[in-house]
């Protein structure tokens, strides 16, 4: 198992969206879900969902839970299209196994600017990899403070 703080990066909107080579993915399961976290803050959303399983199952544990690459993007791809900028820090991060079936653990905070405001999301992340895909991400975060945030704006 290994745990180590991450770095802080920042995602701003971006014109196009392109796809990274599977050649160039990681190959243990900590690079993999930061890979994928750096794709989705770098608009790449359909090369972060090619690390997806067909039938991945995404949980926002207190709003709802979607099965597939195409719900998963309408879900988050539907709610980033609303922020002008988001950046996902990483503070810690725990990973086993491997590939084929590894578990990535992270503590995070989600900031989302929405009409010229952060707003802050305090996440703990689960991921399951399976046969070099995430096969579950489940996000567990306090709704009522998320929600409270978003309407005092």
């Amino acid at each position: 198992m290994r745990l180590r703080p991450k770095s802080r990066t920042t995602s701003e909107p971006k014109s196009t969206e392109t796809s990274e080579p599977k050649s160039n993915l990681p190959k243990d399961p900590d690079a993999f879900v930061t890979a994928f976290i750096e794709s989705i803050q770098g608009h790449r959303l359909t090369a972060a969902l090619e690390m997806v399983s067909d039938d991945c199952e995404y949980d926002n544990v207190p709003i709802t839970k979607v099965f597939g690459r195409s719900a998963i993007e309408q879900t988050l791809g539907g709610f980033l299209a609303e922020c002008s900028a988001y950046e996902w820090l990483i503070h810690h991060q725990v990973s086993s196994g491997d590939l084929e079936h590894g578990v990535v653990m992270n503590e995070r905070t989600d900031r989302f600017e929405i009409d010229g405001r952060w707003v802050d999301l305090d996440v703990a992340g689960l991921f399951v990899i399976s046969n070099g895909k995430i096969a579950l991400w489940r996000d567990y975060f306090d709704r009522e403070i998320f929600t409270k945030a978003l309407a005092a704006k």
